[in-house]
């Protein structure tokens, strides 16, 4: 099967998935087979059946100029691979990973958003619930630098005022090109109240970083009760961490009559 085919159902069964459950419902069609998907996608698909083993759910959005490697950071944090030859994103990509914070386990479900004009009014839509916002520039083209005002002004109208916002200077590995100074990067970010640093997909360096701190600062967030869990746009969603008797567990569970998605 065509590797983007492949991955484009892949996606629309995890967001089936995650609409179920999302949800708190049942599958709508009782006879559903998970054994006539291919061996991939059904063990995704069963993995996302599986018991929570996170506590909270955290929607991040990336954000940024077409080509300053969006794309990329998802995939190195998920996948921890680098794509060289990483197509632009058409409408939007989605991501998961479980990382821990203050001994929480926190699933980030995050929305990677086209950086294209044309799809600006498509992707808009997306800013709203999302408890983090990576707004990402390429450090070898200005251009892009010269662009976050506006993306900026995007997050802040569309989102909640306790999203957090970080910005990433993305191609840290080619310094020699470089076209934007961290200094003054730097200084756009506290002028603005943007937590920030530098990263490469490429190399992997302070990608992890970037995706933890956002979570460190939602997480202090709810702690200090300045982002409201109960308002639907906080972008944050409080999941059970032990579903059955009060304890996580690897077991088995007994098998449910009817659908099991």
């Amino acid at each position: 099967m065509n590797f983007y085919l492949k991955k484009n159902i892949e996606i629309c069964i995890k967001l089936l998935l995650l609409f179920v459950s999302w949800k708190g419902g049942t599958c709508p069609y009782s006879q559903f087979n998970m054994s006539k998907l291919p061996p991939l996608l059904s063990f995704r698909a069963t993995m996302a059946t599986a018991p929570y083993n996170y506590s909270y759910i955290f929607k991040y959005i990336i954000i940024g100029d077409m080509g300053v490697g969006k794309s990329c950071l998802l995939h190195q944090f998920t996948e921890k691979k680098f794509m060289a030859d990483c197509p632009h994103t058409i409408g939007v990509e989605f991501g998961t990973r479980i990382i821990e914070v203050s001994g929480q386990k926190i699933k980030l479900q995050i929305w990677d958003t086209a950086g294209q004009e044309r799809f600006r009014a498509v992707t808009r839509s997306y800013y709203r619930g999302a408890a983090g916002a990576l707004m990402v520039y390429d450090i070898t083209r200005r251009s892009t630098y010269n662009h976050l005002s506006s993306w900026l002004t995007d997050a802040r109208n569309l989102t909640n005022p306790n999203t957090v916002i970080i910005l990433i200077g993305n191609k840290a590995d080619l310094e020699a090109q470089r076209d934007v100074t961290y200094e003054e990067a730097k200084q756009f970010a506290e002028e603005n109240g943007l937590l920030f640093l530098e990263a490469s997909a490429k190399t992997g360096e302070n990608v992890e970083d970037a995706f933890l701190e956002a979570a460190k600062k939602i997480y202090q967030n709810i702690q200090d009760g300045s982002l409201d869990l109960n308002a639907a746009e906080s972008g944050v969603q409080h999941k059970p961490s032990a579903p059955q008797g009060g304890r996580l567990t690897n077991e088995p569970q007994p098998q449910r009559e009817g659908c099991g998605c």
